[in-house]
């Protein structure tokens, strides 16, 4: 499998290019923190109950938990809103990472395995364990997932050439098939489990406790700054290992502690939601639409944008089912769908 990219249409000399859209992009980083704080407010006030507006701010700033809508502020929706603030800008950073490192247009944090670590440890969990509650089991999900992705760039580092895209890819689906067998042989045989599982699986946000996002919080500041630090070596890496050597990046340092971030983003990011697909997926491609190639704004417009997307598909989700709702993973997956397509036919930028 060979990855093209198509070139970018940029006009002018590269320093010219840079001092002139450097503000555009400074501007446009600012709307969309404008758009996600806006998002934000939406999932405050917007569900599947009326909450007075007067209770969602109160409930925000000073709640008093005798007031049902202020209660329901405190209990679910803030929670829910900064989920979703945490587990989507992780996602956005790692799918950005896996697709500069990767060199993989089509890369996303499925790649290494991350879901698959995720749902065996959290299935043996429920059924082995008898853990009931996701504020117990979520940490297994996250501890498989950092086992699953440390076993593939273990994997794919075997040999002279070291962890290159292609092995990675190759290692990552390999994994990923023996544990959704390992899995499904769990599930068939305890339907108990099956029933709590499916929850999780599907990806979500409700249900997360505040306790459980202030666990997962330093592994996403931690793998975030990691991230942003690296986006220089990134552009350099882009132009391939043997020009990034010639410029000065040690290859193999700057692969290594970009899996690093990756796992502690993505192992937090499903500890707290779930398997959520797509989301890294299409929001790094959508960020340079905007951005260009330069992942010095890729990463931060990533970090921006799929908490945006993912807020926004979880608002949906509360209003097209009311009374009840439709899980977020399964809204991502409907608005990512498309997208995905439409990249995979566009032959100037993959070729299979």
């Amino acid at each position: 499998m060979s990855v093209a990219l198509s070139p970018s249409k940029s006009a002018g000399p590269p320093d010219e290019r840079r001092r002139h859209g450097r503000p555009a992009l400074s501007a446009g980083l600012l709307a969309a923190a404008l758009v996600l704080a806006a998002m934000s407010m939406l999932s405050l006030a917007v569900g599947s109950g009326d909450v007075a507006l007067h209770d969602v701010v109160a409930g925000v700033f000073s709640p008093d938990r005798s007031v049902h809508g202020q209660m329901v502020m405190q209990e679910i929706r803030l929670p829910r809103t900064l989920a979703g603030l945490l587990a989507g800008s992780a996602l956005g950073v790692a799918g950005a990472l896996m697709q500069g490192v990767a060199r993989n247009p089509l890369a996303d944090p499925g790649l290494l395995g991350v879901n698959a670590g995720a749902s065996v440890t959290v299935v043996f969990a429920i059924g082995v364990l008898s853990l009931t509650e996701p504020s117990q089991y979520i940490w297994f999900g996250f501890l498989g997932a950092c086992v699953a992705a440390v076993l593939v760039y273990g994997v794919g580092s075997l040999g002279r050439e070291g962890a290159t895209p292609v092995k990675l890819a190759l290692a990552g689906a390999a994994t990923t098939a023996v544990l959704g067998s390992l899995t499904s042989a769990m599930l068939l045989t305890d339907s108990r489990t099956f029933d709590q599982f499916r929850f999780w699986q599907v990806g979500a946000l409700n249900g997360r406790d505040i306790d459980v996002l202030w666990q997962a919080l330093p592994f996403i500041a931690v793998g975030g700054v990691l991230a942003l630090l690296l986006g220089p070596s990134l552009n350099a890496l882009a132009l391939g290992d043997d020009i990034a050597r010639g410029l000065g990046q040690r290859v193999v340092a700057v692969r290594l502690a970009a899996a690093a971030s990756v796992v502690l983003l993505c192992g937090a990011a499903t500890a707290i939601a779930g398997p959520i697909g797509f989301l890294g997926l299409a929001v790094p491609h959508a960020a340079r639409l905007i951005t260009g190639p330069d992942y010095k704004w890729v990463l931060p417009y990533s970090a921006l944008l799929a908490p945006a997307l993912l807020l926004f598909a979880d608002v949906v989700g509360r209003l097209v089912a009311r009374p009840g709702e439709v899980q977020v993973g399964v809204i991502t997956a409907a608005l990512g769908a498309v997208p995905f397509v439409l990249l995979v036919r566009r032959r100037n930028v993959v070729e299979l």
